[in-house]
């Protein structure tokens, strides 16, 4: 009796090539060939090319979009895999469409907000100016903002904006919080002040954080007339996704220095091209995209993208989305 030829699963944007340690693929011995990618492709032909002959195809997060046009030139693809039960980036129509079957898996939400921490308090009290100073022979060259007694200003208080208040709170900080839907309520029930408008917001906080999901409603929330109305002192972090914030008004405000500075985690176009404002601009702390990059938040998204494939090759998928 003839063994099954291997089903190929390509595994994208493995940049820190932890994929196949972080999680035990055994149970896929025999049935699946695993093909890691830790390089993105900076084009659609770059990509088909390499995956055009790969069955599954497992991704992380929205590092690589997955739209109607690219399942057309797939039809080999018969199972998709993402990091995170919601994801922008796919056309789950077109992926029902073309016959593929799209799974997700759990995402914890403690990385993302100990990481707008890290930001905010990295800003307030000049971590990285101060350590390249040190390093650079000198001691003590700027004087840090306190948090104790601002006000912290929420857009979004779902389950991570929630946690982002709590910990504003035992620093001593007052919270607002102001979204689209948000009612007196639900900001009640976090212990936060509810915003009697977006504008409001801006204008009263030492430190603006986004924690909204993007959509028609909230892309370009913070344009150029809502940094207008921050204080010259005042904080902007984004930690969510980076089409909440007009990146163009933003970079002008940072530029002319009428803000304090911004964190930023997210962007348009990632990884950033090497000749991006983002790069140079003063009074910016900006990461490459870590917010859910955590141990055990990668061991949860493989752990689980092995689970999702066993299921569909066992003719019983789980955690399907669409």
């Amino acid at each position: 009796m003839l063994e099954a030829t291997p089903l190929t699963c390509a595994i994208l944007d493995d940049y820190q090539g932890v994929a196949t340690t972080l999680a035990d693929w055994s149970p896929l011995r025999d049935r699946v060939a695993l093909r890691p990618f830790r390089e993105g492709f900076t084009t659609e032909d770059a990509l088909v090319a390499a995956i055009a002959d790969c069955e599954i195809v497992v991704i992380m997060r929205e590092r690589t979009p997955f739209p109607a046009a690219l399942f057309a030139r797939l039809p080999k693809l018969k199972l998709l895999v993402t990091s995170g039960m919601r994801n922008a980036s796919i056309d789950l129509a077109a992926a029902k469409a073309h016959g593929v079957v799209v799974c997700g898996t759990a995402s914890g939400s403690a990385p993302p907000v100990e990481l707008t921490w890290a930001l905010i308090l990295a800003l307030a009290r000049r971590v990285v100016p101060e350590a390249n100073a040190l390093r650079a022979g000198g001691w003590q060259t700027s004087v840090g903002a306190d948090l104790a007694g601002r006000r912290l200003g929420l857009l979004g208080l779902g389950k991570i904006g929630t946690r982002v208040a709590r910990i504003g709170q035992a620093f001593g900080m007052l919270v607002s919080a102001w979204s689209p839907n948000l009612t007196e309520a639900r900001a009640a029930d976090a212990g936060v002040a509810l915003s009697v408008s977006k504008a409001a917001l801006m204008a009263e906080s030492d430190v603006v954080s986004l924690h909204l999901v993007l959509g028609d409603s909230t892309r370009g929330l913070v344009d150029a007339a809502a940094l207008a109305l921050m204080r010259p002192h005042a904080l902007l972090i984004n930690t969510a996704r980076a089409g909440l914030v007009d990146g163009l008004a933003l970079q002008a405000a940072l530029a002319e220095g009428r803000i304090g500075g911004a964190g930023l985690d997210v962007f348009e176009i990632e990884p950033l091209p090497a000749d991006s404002p983002w790069r140079s601009l003063p009074n910016l702390l900006a990461l490459p995209h870590l917010g859910y990059v955590s141990e055990a938040n990668y061991r949860t998204y493989f752990t689980e993208a092995v689970a999702d494939i066993q299921g569909f090759l066992d003719g019983a998928p789980v955690r399907v989305i669409g």
